[in-house]
């Protein structure tokens, strides 16, 4: 898939422009020079991993209160025990008995 991802990557189509004060410009540019980037490139990755972790987090925070809900409607409205749990319920009290 990250192969797919650069490829369209590669067919640059959509342009976006930024005004930046001249010290965050130098800082950037410094930042690309140590990683061997264009500024371009360094901003362009930097974007797309930034949009990367919040589209992620988000998605967590949603996963996160569907499965409270999940939890909370289970503890309220318990399933009836299935013929497994019964069976395991039966060697518990076997095993154990007084």
């Amino acid at each position: 898939m990250r192969v797919m991802e650069r490829e369209k990557e590669s067919r640059r189509e959509e342009r976006l422009e930024a005004r930046v004060s001249r010290a965050t410009k130098a800082l950037i540019q410094k930042a690309a020079d140590l990683q061997g980037r264009s500024v371009t490139d360094f901003v362009v990755n930097s974007a797309v991993e930034a949009a990367t972790r919040t589209v992620q987090a988000s998605e967590l925070m949603h996963l996160t209160q569907r499965d409270r809900i999940a939890f909370v409607e289970a503890l309220l409205n318990p399933p009836a025990p299935n013929v497994r749990l019964q069976k395991a319920a039966q060697r518990h009290a076997q095993m154990f008995a007084e």
